[in-house]
């Protein structure tokens, strides 16, 4: 039996919750085509017969703005120096774009020619981990002539326990990764009892699941104003009953989530009971406020009060 814990890498948008998500084969982890759509460590367990893996789903490394973004990298490099894996994932789309077309050394790649972004998150993970290189989306690459350049660049500046370029679209592809994961992972017992999923609470999915639709349902400029917190929860038998507030900074921002007459918040508690039901399994009544909370992004305080106090974050063993 193999057993550990693998933290899972990267810039946004590289598919690193999809991964997560076909690897449980379930829907655990939200997302959508906006980046820092992560923003809290998840833990997702995944149980095969020789192995059991604690993924940790992390936020994507980016240059923070805020004291939010800066919570996010410090909680995606806990993971990794906390990890008995990492799992660096990048992508195919930044081979394609402009800057990358250039020679090392030019903007949009360093001076070993690996793009910029994925330079700095490898640059975080410590000497001493043992790092698994997921290439994805190798499917909408056109020119395919640049993954074995890229595979060499990367491959000069640290030794992979392995390479895979991947399309986590394709099953097959995901049970490859996990394959490769399983086999560099320690021989141990396993950490978590056979049920177990994830080790977040219920109002974490909550959260979660309301902030999704906001994403998925607003525009560009709304989601990352956007944070949710539950206020009430409560069972009664086959009904749980649920009350959570919307926080956005600005004024304008609230009247584009609630819509006219109310139709857009409406379209959104709809979307979120739908989901949140299927996590819970049983009938939902979702209640949901719109409230403006300005620079919540930058008060300490009122980030713990919203949820991201990454000394929360710290999956823990069974």
């Amino acid at each position: 039996m193999r057993f550990g814990n693998v933290a899972l890498v990267g810039r946004t948008n590289v598919g690193k919750s999809t991964f997560l998500n076909a690897a449980l084969g379930e829907p655990l982890a939200i997302t959508s085509p906006l980046p820092q759509t992560t923003r809290d460590t998840l833990l997702g367990v995944v149980h095969l017969e020789d192995a059991q893996i604690a993924f940790i789903d992390t936020p994507g490394l980016h240059r923070p703005r805020h004291e939010l973004g800066r919570r996010m990298n410090a909680a995606a490099l806990d993971a990794a120096r906390s990890a008995d894996l990492v799992v660096l994932m990048t992508d195919t789309q930044v081979l394609e774009q402009e800057d990358s077309m250039l020679p090392p050394g030019a903007r949009g790649k360093d001076r070993s020619g690996i793009p910029a972004g994925d330079r700095e998150a490898l640059d975080l993970v410590p000497a001493d981990v043992p790092v698994l290189l997921v290439i994805n989306k190798v499917d909408k690459l056109k020119q395919k002539h640049l993954l074995l350049p890229t595979i060499s660049a990367f491959s000069a500046v640290r030794q992979f326990a392995a390479v895979v370029p991947t399309c986590m679209r394709r099953p097959a592809d995901v049970e490859r990764v996990l394959r490769e994961v399983a086999t560099n992972l320690p021989d141990g017992p396993a950490g978590y009892d056979d049920e177990t999923l994830t080790n977040r609470p219920t109002h974490f999915f909550v959260r979660e699941y309301v902030r999704e639709q906001v994403m998925l349902q607003t525009g560009r400029e709304i989601p990352h104003a956007v944070a949710v917190s539950v206020d009430e929860m409560s069972d009664r038998g086959d009904l749980a009953l649920i009350k959570a507030t919307v926080h956005v900074e600005k004024v304008g921002q609230r009247k584009i989530v609630v819509g006219t007459g109310g139709h857009q918040i409406r379209d959104i508690g709809r979307a979120a009971r739908e989901r949140i039901e299927q996590l819970l399994q049983k009938r939902v009544h979702l209640e949901l406020f719109v409230r403006v909370t300005p620079r919540w992004k930058n008060i300490p305080r009122q980030l713990t009060e919203l949820g991201y106090d990454p000394t929360n974050n710290k999956p823990e063993a069974t």
